[in-house]
């Protein structure tokens, strides 16, 4: 019987696309991987596509409600689970596209599809016959024989129509449709707003003198980005990461500092058109109302409900847990580099736009370390073959690049992903330089999960973005050794969806619990700088030498400098994000002055920032971490623990421990419950030992 619907839905499916004519988007894609054809697929072909899919889906649920037969797991939640498939091959590309590569013209198409979208998600979310069926496999689920991986299914489909709003009376509906739809289109807003000022803004230096301390490669790129503005002769920083945090680092001319500053953390707070506080407090809330109206206190518990830290209180604890001794180094090390201004004859006080310029001088007289001693062994296109590496000994995969894949920019590239025997597992496309078009930060979606459909398994196309350091000139790009982190973090999140091997596509890959989520992606942080790693990839431009043991032992030694900065920075931004999120109205609510008390109630000292002031906080008011920020700190406890399992055996390649972390974490994907699977890889619940350990702060 499941096959058979399947198979309907399947000729469904392609009857549609095969009177889709000439939309791209709609006809079916006979590319290497099924991949999108990128080049054919223009903004005009959206809204048709999206209307034909939202009716393509809405049919398929239908039959699922028509059905005669009284609702079993077979024909409800397999079909349900297996629906909708060319929708989200649609905003797949959609979502790629406006976060990479957006144009004008695709932004004003998000302004009519996000309404669309969050009006279809009410739809099947508020389909009394679909929750009927659905409703009534789950309470005869004692007496259905399931595996594990189909009880997960059955229960979270059950919650997430009652955390849709299934059990709501009908003016509760129609005001949750209400609040989601200005939701959608409010978090839009808050992202298009903090694009165009990062894209904006321009810091443009005429004198040499001003240039005083730059490194030589930060002033070629600085007379590079400037050329192409139209400003040959002349020098341009912007607010992209890679232009900002180099001069805050290295440049010696204190009043520009400053000036970048408080342009970057003053984005999207100036009281114009672009001013993002009233969105934010709006957005804010309408997810208390949200909650209020679901039954649920405030966001945070709504959001906890169904995450491992499942409350707000047990979120507070570990960020207590991390603050008090975070805080007290911080304060120990502002002491410091205060001591160090004044014998140098600094002159002035320790302030937010000094800590990484003095930090950095810091570090060179204590380990002769800088980044610009690392720069030149961090070549790009060998940090990448160095994570392709490192997947190949813990996992046996191997990397190769196909130029005959389309891709949706000249400089992304399309990855073959294989097993050690050479069958095919996946598509990886890595795009890591910024553009006016795609907006900051690096991140990792799946344009197509894994699952099992009519018995065959469908291969995931994932895609790594980042907007590392540019080339320079005819030579490659150099990163830093932050931005070779984010390249093996970005990664490790494309492992766990690679290397899925699950049954339903709302299980697989990286669908889990959010703070679960960065366990693949942050334990790939520890291996970057370990020294049987370091030599693979860490290879001189010019020379090609492999990178020196004795530069190896300083950076080693340098591991947990300036670690309390960080650790401060990050706990602050997920305590601002609890507070915004356990408000249970927002009346009388000044964004800038809430984030002042939120902060003030910390304890966080003026001359460190949090990682991200409330204006431009886009993981939370245009992303999915919305009390949820916390999650990179929860997940942090796992992945040191879990990466000392590998220490514990005295191999960090040891294939007894990564076959078990790549078979109980990375390929259940969210089939059973998060801590279930870490304990069946560990053994035991994690300890803030280790992380505290990392960090340098016990």
């Amino acid at each position: 019987m499941m096959r058979i619907m399947i198979l309907a839905l399947f000729g469904t499916l392609l009857a549609a696309m095969l009177q889709a004519g000439d939309n791209p988007l709609l006809a079916p894609w006979k590319t290497p991987f099924g991949a999108p054809p990128w080049p054919e697929i223009q903004p005009e072909h959206f809204l048709p596509a999206f209307d034909q899919a939202i009716a393509q889906h809405k049919a398929e649920i239908d039959r699922i409600v028509k059905n005669p037969a009284p609702p079993t797991f077979n024909n409800t939640l397999e079909p349900l689970d297996a629906s909708g498939e060319m929708l989200s091959r649609v905003n797949g590309v959609f979502n790629t596209l406006t976060n990479a590569e957006t144009t004008l013209a695709l932004q004003e198409l998000a302004k009519q599809v996000a309404p669309m979208m969050a009006a279809h998600a009410d739809d099947m979310a508020l389909n009394p016959g679909l929750f009927a069926r659905v409703k009534a496999v789950y309470d005869s689920r004692e007496s259905l024989t399931l595996t594990a991986e189909q009880k997960t299914l059955l229960t979270n489909t059950y919650r997430s129509f009652v955390r849709g709003g299934a059990l709501l009376d009908e003016p509760g509906q129609g005001e949750l449709r209400k609040i989601n739809e200005e939701l959608s289109l409010l978090s839009l807003q808050f992202g298009d707003n903090l694009l165009k000022v990062t894209n904006t803004y321009r810091l443009v230096l005429e004198k040499p003198e001003d240039l005083k301390g730059l490194p030589e490669s930060v002033v070629a790129t600085a007379a590079e980005t400037a050329a192409k503005a139209g400003l040959p002769g002349k020098w341009m920083f912007t607010l992209q990461a890679p232009s900002v945090m180099p001069f805050l680092t290295y440049s010696e001319v204190r009043p520009l500092r400053e000036q970048l500053y408080r342009a970057f953390t003053t984005r999207c707070d100036l009281g114009d058109e672009r001013d993002n506080k009233t969105i934010l407090v709006r957005i804010a809330g309408l997810r208390a109302r949200k909650a209020k109206l679901l039954g649920f206190g405030n966001w945070a518990d709504f959001t906890l409900d169904e995450r491992m830290a499942k409350t707000p209180g047990r979120v507070i604890t570990l960020l207590d847990q991390l603050w008090t001794p975070a805080l007290a180094k911080a304060k120990s090390d502002a002491v410091e580099l205060q001591a160090m201004i004044d014998a140098s004859n600094g002159n002035f006080k320790l302030a937010a736009w000094d800590w990484r310029f003095c930090a950095e001088k810091r570090r060179k007289a204590l380990f002769d370390l800088d980044d610009q001693t690392l720069r030149p062994y961090f070549a790009l296109d060998n940090v990448r073959k160095g994570v392709f590496y490192l997947a190949g000994k813990l996992y046996g995969l191997t990397f190769t690049e196909r130029t005959d894949i389309p891709v949706y920019h000249p400089e992304v590239k399309a990855v073959e992903v294989k097993e050690k025997d050479g069958r095919s597992i996946g598509l990886l496309y890595v795009d890591y330089h910024p553009r006016p078009g795609k907006r900051s930060g690096a991140w990792c979606d799946a344009l197509r999960d894994q699952w099992i459909r009519e018995g065959l398994n469908v291969q995931p196309i994932v895609i790594n973005v980042g907007n590392f350091s540019r080339p320079v000139g005819d030579g490659p790009a150099l990163l830093g050794l932050g931005e070779v982190e984010t390249l093996f973090h970005e990664f490790g999140h494309a492992l766990h969806i690679l290397l899925s091997n699950c049954h339903y596509r709302s299980l697989s890959g990286a669908n889990v619990a959010w703070d679960f989520v960065e366990l693949p992606s942050q334990i790939m942080e520890h291996w970057v700088t370990e020294p049987e790693v370091l030599k693979v990839y860490a290879r001189h431009h010019q020379t090609g030498e492999v990178i020196p043991d004795a530069l190896i032992g300083r950076i080693k030694k340098a591991e947990t400098f300036n670690q309390s900065y960080e650790l401060v920075q990050l706990v602050a931004a997920s305590r601002l994000d609890m507070d915004w999120h356990t408000l249970t109205s927002v009346d009388g609510v000044e964004a800038d002055a809430f984030e002042k008390a939120s902060l003030g109630r910390l304890g966080l000292i003026p001359e460190i920032p949090p990682m991200h002031r409330t204006p431009y906080f886009r993981h939370i008011f245009n992303g999915g971490y919305a009390s949820g920020y916390y999650s990179y700190l929860w997940s942090a406890v796992l992945d040191c623990d879990a990466f000392q399992a590998f220490k514990d055996a005295g191999d960090i390649f040891d294939p007894k421990t990564a076959g078990s972390f790549r078979d109980n974490i990375l390929s259940r994907g969210g089939t059973e419950e998060a801590m279930t699977l870490y304990l069946r890889f560990r053994g035991a619940e994690p300890k803030v030992d280790a992380l505290l350990r990392k960090r340098g702060l016990n």
